[in-house]
Order: structure tokens, then C-alpha cells, then sequence
């Protein structure tokens, strides 16, 4: 088990990580999100022991993870960090980037084995392409691929699939998550993607300004997020009263936060909106409208001409 107890770090003057404490169980796969700037890359660094702490202790399995006070070389063998600059070697292959710390001992399991990183990455057509030669894209999976070669217990990404294209990215997110669940690797993954928490993670860690505001069942945080911050990095959300969107009797009125797909057009309602922009999605338009001097949003099935007046309900 991984225990982050009661950390603290600043940069010179400034705290960036401010006294927080989880714990992550065995093979989990755990997605940290946040705004820019929150402290999610920063968080990964200290859990990899790249920056001493101010104060505070970080575990795994009761045996601390020291920074480079007390390591010549920071981070532990058995943890590997995949950092947003990839850091490949851009002179040598892509074969021989995924297998720069497997042992030359046993050259056919060291090929064998780099051959199996490369087909999970879908990279096995530039296997003797030189790195320099490849797109941020395709260096950020070889990077990927090299962080696996042997097998950590931690594994630490920063944004791994921010250069990778949609089509690619889907498949490539199913293979990596399957893998690391198939071999119990815990995983923690700093994104801006709610993909990655929804789709793909047990647990979901909110940060906000260095600390830890939630931390929870991805889907649960999802559903019942518990203040406007968290439900926005899921995607576009309304902050509405319930007396705006039914005709309240004895019940009190209370907040709502609602994502696009829980208001529908109806035909009459107490609330109407102004319709300002349509986005196509593909299966449906992301409308923007006025409500009250505010921006509000949902979802509709066709485009609505501009300035049209909708009523909007919960769907």
C-alpha cells in the first residue's frame, strides 16, 4: 500500500503542495485531476522522490520514499515516473529506447520483451526508426512503452496521452489499463482528460490550489460532485436553484449543479433560455444559451437557429 501522510512542499517562497494525505491500495489505478497549476505534476514528483519535503512522510509498504537529500540517484528502483518531456535518447532506435535498462544478458527474453512493449503501443512498424524522427505523438508512446520495459510496482504518467492523437489515444488507453491491471501495477495518472478518471480509473483524486478536495469512486464523484469546481472538470456544468426549474410548493429550494445531458427542450417550462451558440458533436449539439445575464448549456438532437427562445427541464 502507498500512504501519503501529511505532505508539504514549496517552491522557494511559494507552497505548492499543502498537507495532504491519502493512501492507495495495490494494483489501483488512480487519476488526479485539477486545473493547471493545482500541483498534480508536482505531486507526482514528490510521490517518485524527485523533491525533498518540507514535512510529511510518503510510504509504500511501510518503507519510506526518501528525495535527494538522502538518494545520489532520486526515485526508486521499483517506481518509474513518465515526465511531459519524454526524455528518450533521439539518436538511437526506437527498440533500443524501450530497452535501454533491460539486461543484455539474455538477448533473445530482452527482445522478446521489447517486441511485446512495442505491439502494446502500436509501435512496432518504427521499431529501427531513430526517436528523432518521430512526432511528439509517437515519442510520448515509445516513452510510454520504455517506463514498462521492467515492470515497476508504481508506475507514475504525467499527461501520457497529451500529443496522441483521438483515434490512436482510445486504443492505446484500453491496452496500457488492461495491462497494468493484468500485472498489478499501480498506476497514478495526473490528467486534464475526464476519460482517463471516468473510463479507466478505480478512484479519482481531486486537487485544488495544493490540497486534496475530494477523493472518491470516479464514478460517484461524477454523479454527486460536491461543489462546482469538482463537477467542471468533467465537462461543462449549470449552477441552478430548483425553483428556477419547477414550481416549488412546501418543499425548500435548493442548489443544483447539472451537466449539459440533465436539461432537455420541452415545449412550455418555467425556465427559458436565449440560444447563442450550437456545437455539433457528432451524436448531438452543445447548446450555449442566455438565462438571467448567464451562460447556460445542454444538449439537444439538432441545431437551433440563433436567438431562438427554448424552455429547458431536467431531463
Amino acid at each position: 500500500m502507498l500512504e501519503i501522510k501529511n505532505i508539504s512542499f514549496t517552491y522557494i517562497e511559494n507552497p505548492v503542495i499543502k498537507n495532504v494525505s491519502f493512501t492507495i491500495a495495490k494494483g489501483q489505478n488512480i487519476a488526479v485531476i485539477g486545473e493547471s497549476g493545482c500541483g498534480k505534476s508536482t505531486l507526482l514528483k514528490l510521490i517518485y522522490g524527485l523533491y525533498d519535503l518540507d514535512h510529511g512522510i510518503i510510504l509504500n509498504d511501510e518503507k519510506p520514499i526518501l528525495g535527494p537529500k538522502h538518494n545520489l540517484v532520486p526515485g526508486e528502483d521499483y517506481i518509474k515516473y513518465l515526465a511531459q518531456d519524454f526524455d528518450l535518447m533521439p539518436y538511437t532506435t526506437v527498440e533500443e529506447n524501450v530497452g535501454k535498462f533491460l539486461s543484455n544478458m539474455h538477448p533473445e527474453q530482452k527482445q522478446a520483451r521489447v517486441q511485446e512493449l512495442l505491439e502494446m503501443v502500436e509501435m512496432t512498424a518504427f521499431a529501427k526508426v531513430k526517436a528523432k524522427f518521430l512526432s511528439g505523438g509517437q515519442q510520448q508512446r515509445v516513452a510510454l512503452a520504455r517506463v514498462l520495459a521492467l515492470e515497476p510496482e508504481i508506475i507514475l504518467l504525467d499527461e501520457p496521452f497529451s500529443q496522441i492523437d483521438s483515434f490512436r489515444k482510445n486504443s492505446l488507453r484500453r491496452n496500457l489499463f488492461r495491462y497494468l491491471k493484468d500485472k498489478e501495477i499501480t498506476c497514478i495518472i495526473a490528467t486534464h482528460d475526464s476519460t482517463d478518471a471516468l473510463s479507466f480509473s478505480d478512484e479519482t483524486i481531486v486537487v485544488q490550489n495544493g490540497k486534496v478536495v475530494a477523493k472518491g469512486d470516479s464514478k460517484s464523484l461524477y454523479e454527486n460532485p460536491a461543489n462546482k469546481y469538482i463537477a467542471s472538470l468533467f465537462g461543462e456544468v449549470n449552477e441552478l436553484k430548483l425553483s428556477q426549474l419547477i414550481e416549488l410548493v412546501d418543499e425548500a429550494d435548493q442548489p443544483l449543479l447539472l451537466y449539459p445531458h440533465q436539461l432537455k427542450v420541452v415545449d412550455n417550462a418555467i425556465m427559458k433560455v436565449v440560444v447563442k451558440q450550437c456545437y455539433f458533436k457528432g451524436s448531438h449539439y452543445l447548446v450555449k444559451a442566455a438565462f438571467e445575464r448567464r451562460a447556460i448549456f445542454f444538449e439537444h438532437d439538432s441545431e437551433l437557429a440563433l436567438n431562438q427562445e427554448v424552455y429547458l427541464m431536467l431531463s
